[in-house]
């Protein structure tokens, strides 16, 4: 039987990319700007945090994806990157990666992850076909939202294979480079995270 049986009242996101000072930096903190401002005081109720498979171990975030997440809004000071050890993918309750290479690293670390391990492309479309209609038990955010994932599991079938998931590694590249990064991220980010957003009890229609 799994281990992840979590019922605390946090929602874990895990963003995954090689470095940890670019892509998943820029994720991690460009999200939590977001839900910062959309859930206000109940931002706490989702925690973002972000790993490399082949981390720069205790380094800033890249230069240029910083310069990228202030133009978002976001705050990169105090990031430290740090290495994707198999406990942080067995106990997120979403793990999104940068691209499918990164994923089946995550899920050689913990292949019991499977089920909530997903590029963040694909999650974000997963999200589109599960549509607004599904029910999603609890009534805390967490609780949906980790209804929300199963969901997504569940409809993976139903979505033709995609070639275009992967976000490349902007490292070593113009500024324009990870410009464009964060532009594809953001894309893909924001509405994922807006759709989680939703099943805060404080933001019900009802």
């Amino acid at each position: 039987m799994s281990r992840h049986l979590s019922h605390e009242p946090v929602f874990t996101v895990l963003v995954v990319c090689t470095g940890n000072i670019c892509r998943s930096a820029l994720a991690e903190r460009l999200g939590r700007a977001y839900l910062d401002e959309t859930l206000g005081s109940g931002a706490w109720q989702v925690r973002l945090t972000s790993a490399g498979v082949g981390a720069v171990v205790g380094s800033a975030m890249h230069p240029d994806s910083s310069l990228v997440l202030q133009g978002y809004g976001g705050d990169p000071s105090g990031f430290v990157a740090r290495q994707i050890v198999e406990d942080m993918a067995i106990d997120a309750d979403l793990t999104l990666t940068m691209t499918r290479a990164h994923r089946r690293r995550v899920l050689e670390l913990a292949p019991r992850a499977l089920s909530r391990t997903f590029t963040l492309r694909e999650a974000t479309a997963l999200v589109g076909l599960v549509g607004d209609g599904a029910d999603l038990p609890g009534d805390l955010l967490a609780d949906r939202a980790r209804a929300l994932v199963r969901e997504m599991s569940v409809a993976r079938s139903r979505r033709a294979v995609a070639h275009g998931d992967d976000i490349a590694d902007p490292i070593g590249q113009p500024v324009e480079v990870h410009e464009a990064v964060g532009a594809a991220i953001a894309e893909a980010l924001i509405p994922l995270l807006g759709r989680i957003v939703e099943l805060s009890p404080a933001t019900d229609a009802a």
